[in-house]
């Protein structure tokens, strides 16, 4: 029987048959669907928000780069977890977010689980793709499965792959991005790598779930600590004097070495300032102190502190006070060209500059609306009007529509903090 179960999973994987469900339908979990679908598999994404199973079934996607358009095969969509008992393989890509103290919560992850081991069945492969700290795949859904009286390698199948997607990214995507895969037994790994090979170009095994877990906070880690290093260069070279932007421009021409890396207001989105805490969490359990990862999550944390410094200076250069001063803050989405505002540092300058008493507006392209101390703000218009008439304006994210020029030639006044305005000369522009 265990020999059949593999056999007759890696036959139906194969040859595209196997039926594909995919729990949790947002950045991550939707585009590995439609790949998914796109190549031939029967799938199924499988989500607790209504609205967006309403919108796969109308052929709607809420994710800015994911277009349905760009794919030949149906994705089917549902709330009704009880599909899982027809699925071959069951993905599971639900937010790894952290509680209020910064530690993780996993309770998506655990409810994802036991939702699965509900419907689990003989010869059934699970992959976890959530970032998580290394043990999880082992430690907490392992046990929840061969609760069941299953044992994985022989009754059913289980193994870690971590999500490298990248919103916006126009060079990778899901395809061209080498995907690291592994399995709890050498059968669950070979079907995790017979399983991803058919949507990937490139697999990338390696020797433990625990070893794949590391990978990706290894990944997000590395980008922590190198913005925050440059965040700090920015705070000296502001201290003397010296242009940072230029200052990385010339050391990244040496050719070996350096690898550079940009300053900005904070870390936002649901990876990098979220994912190191998973690992330092974990150290402490150890009784080891990831000092590096700390003392990064410090620097990077009081950058739109440093940005509303900026603002309070530049406002006294002009002989005005923050409060009371119109100020329009330029992006608030966490990255350039998205629409994602979660951990957006630019909630947190709207926040400092409106307890300042700063009468805040905001124009964001890609988010019309915005929760903002206990109101909904809308995004403005971006006219002459509106920036002439804004005391200072804050660009706090570089979306690609804003046209730098045009809003130094109208604005009175600018806190540049992504060197959108780079290439301008002109003294009402204060740069990072």
């Amino acid at each position: 029987m265990p020999t059949e179960n593999k056999e007759r999973l890696f036959g139906v994987i194969e040859q595209r048959k196997a039926k594909i469900s995919i729990l949790g339908l947002g950045y991550v979990g939707l585009p590995l669907a439609l790949r998914f679908a796109e190549v031939g598999f029967p799938v199924v994404g499988i989500d607790v928000d209504k609205d967006k199973v309403e919108k796969i079934k109308n052929g709607i996607s809420y994710v800015p780069d994911v277009s349905f358009g760009l794919y030949r095969h149906p994705l089917q969509a549902s709330t009704d977890a009880s599909r899982l008992r027809e699925a071959d393989a069951a993905i599971i890509c639900v937010p790894t977010p952290l509680s209020k103290t910064r530690d993780p919560d996993l309770s998506l992850v655990l409810e994802a689980g036991r939702t699965i081991a509900r419907h689990l069945h003989p010869g059934q492969l699970v992959v976890l793709e959530s970032t998580t700290y290394p043990g999880t795949t082992r430690d907490l859904l392992l046990p929840l499965f061969e609760e069941k009286g299953f044992k994985a390698g022989r009754d059913f199948y289980l193994a870690y792959s971590p999500e490298r997607i990248d919103p916006g990214n126009k060079s990778f995507n899901l395809i061209n991005t080498p995907k690291v895969v592994a399995g709890i037994t050498p059968s669950c790994s070979e079907l995790v790598q017979k399983l991803y090979s058919q949507v990937v170009t490139d697999v990338v095994p390696v020797s433990s779930t625990d070893t794949a877990e590391m990978v990706k906070l290894l990944e997000n880690t590395f980008r922590s600590i190198n913005i925050a290093l440059v965040n700090e260069f920015a705070i000296m070279c502001d201290r003397l004097g010296l242009d940072v932007w230029e200052v990385i421009g010339a050391a990244a021409t040496k050719p070996f070495g350096f690898m550079p890396f940009y300053p900005g207001p904070g870390l936002g989105g649901h990876c990098i300032p979220v994912d190191p805490h998973y690992l330092s969490w974990k150290l402490k359990l150890l009784a080891y102190k990831a000092r590096l990862i700390e003392m990064a999550d410090e620097i990077n944390r009081e950058m739109p502190r440093f940005v509303v410094e900026k603002v309070v200076e530049a406002l006294n250069r002009e002989r005005k006070s923050v409060k009371g001063s119109k100020i329009l803050i330029l992006g608030v989405a966490y990255k350039k060209d998205s629409d994602d505002v979660r951990e957006s540092p630019a909630l947190d300058v709207m926040k400092l500059l409106h307890e300042k008493g700063g009468e805040i507006t905001y124009h964001d392209p890609h988010v019309s609306r915005l929760a903002f101390e206990n109101q909904i703000l809308h995004s403005i218009s971006l006219t002459a009007q509106t920036l002439s008439t804004s005391d200072v304006v804050v660009v706090v994210t570089d979306h690609a529509g804003f046209d730098a020029r045009e809003i130094v030639r109208h604005a009175p006044l600018i806190i540049d903090t992504r060197n959108l305005t780079r290439g301008i000369q002109s003294g009402k522009i204060v740069r990072l």
